[in-house]
């Protein structure tokens, strides 16, 4: 592994080249029937663009559309970092934190 930098610690243009170089990495995958590593490069684009957005446009107690399930809804209890804690409206009830780009 090279000297890799966390995410938090990228400027925009970085995080915006890790998005594109993962979601290139997942079409890769995906074509070639590489179902995790498919996953794992989605997942890490995704964690990749919650560092673009502002924590603070999240708020606690709010109800927002989750990305990708259409019909699903996310409650916030509260948020840590790029993360918001809460539970699916409908869902099991078990609290879960989701990367605050998947919320909209």
């Amino acid at each position: 592994m090279e000297n890799e930098k966390r995410y938090s610690q990228m400027n925009e243009e970085e995080l915006k080249k890790e998005i594109a170089l993962m979601k290139e990495k997942a079409r890769k995958a995906e074509q070639m029937g590489m179902v995790n590593e498919f996953a794992v490069y989605e997942r890490k684009a995704v964690m990749a663009k919650s560092y673009l957005l502002n924590p603070d446009d999240f708020k606690p107690g709010k109800i927002y559309a989750i990305e990708g399930d259409p019909g699903a809804y996310f409650k916030i209890d509260y948020m840590n970092g790029v993360f918001a804690w809460g539970y699916r409206l409908g869902g099991s009830g078990k609290e879960e934190a989701l990367p605050i780009s998947l919320l909209k």
